[in-house]
């Protein structure tokens, strides 16, 4: 009778376990769906709608890299650039190999006008053979190098990203940039031509040619690309309020 009553104990005893165990499981399975919601307002650019959702799966699943990486990638979205970085690092420590957080760490340091610091992070992801999309990391290596002036180094990614991705919009404008900061006009003109056959839709590849054209004194060609962007981006836009600003000025 005696081994009766315990072993109804035991029994019971692991019932119980195993709610709580499938309790915790429900729990952090909702946390990660709730997680999903807030990368797809992310994706869709509603940054706080985003944020609400991925607070919420914070609660449940608050040492998930991945989460850490979501939050960092919403916080840098609204600009909360420290927040961003907290977050980015967070990932880190739980993920050491999570090429994506240090990528995002680097793009903080970007934001911060953090240059050394930004490309020792784009070095270590564009050094990670198992990074999926290597052409991102030399692009923003291009672009740290860029800001710093330092243009046969960024020339050098900004090419190396091109080389992976011919079309990867980021490196286009780049390599634009670039050629224009520099003073070679028309390699820029011919360079950008080449590009907008590819991505007609490019707002800001016709803002790049409206730069060039302002260079070169040709201020009808330049009106007429600010005219484009203006046709391709929200009113709202920085870059459309940029255009506004210089179509008022040419006029």
């Amino acid at each position: 009778m005696k081994n009766l009553i315990s072993l109804f104990f035991v029994f019971c005893f692991l019932v119980s376990c195993s709610s709580k165990n499938m309790d915790v499981e429900n729990k952090e399975e909702t946390a990660i769906a709730i997680q999903r919601v807030g990368d797809e307002y992310y994706n869709a650019g509603e940054y706080t709608a985003a944020l609400k959702n991925l607070l919420d799966a914070y609660k449940t699943i608050p040492n998930d890299p991945y989460l850490h990486n979501s939050l960092g990638l919403v916080y840098m979205a609204k600009d909360r650039y420290n927040l961003a970085k907290t977050h980015f690092k967070k990932a880190l420590d739980l993920k050491s190999d999570y090429t994506q957080a240090k990528n995002g760490l680097g793009a903080v340091y970007m934001k911060q006008k953090k240059w050394a610091l930004a490309i020792q992070c784009f070095k270590e992801v564009s050094e990670n053979l198992l990074y999926p999309t290597p052409e991102i990391a030399f692009s923003n290596l291009g672009w740290a190098y860029f800001n710093q002036k330092m243009y046969g180094q960024a020339k050098t990614y900004f090419k190396k990203s091109l080389e992976i991705r011919s079309a990867f919009l980021n490196a286009v404008h780049g390599l634009a940039s670039l050629y224009i900061e520099t003073g070679h006009h028309e390699k820029a003109i011919d360079f950008l031509h080449q590009a907008l056959k590819r991505n007609p839709d490019a707002a800001i590849l016709h803002s790049d040619l409206a730069k060039v054209y302002e260079a070169l004194n040709d201020f009808d060609k330049a009106r007429k690309s600010w005219e484009v962007v203006l046709k391709l981006e929200p009113d709202t836009s920085p870059l459309a309020k940029k255009a506004q600003k210089k179509l008022s000025e040419l006029n």
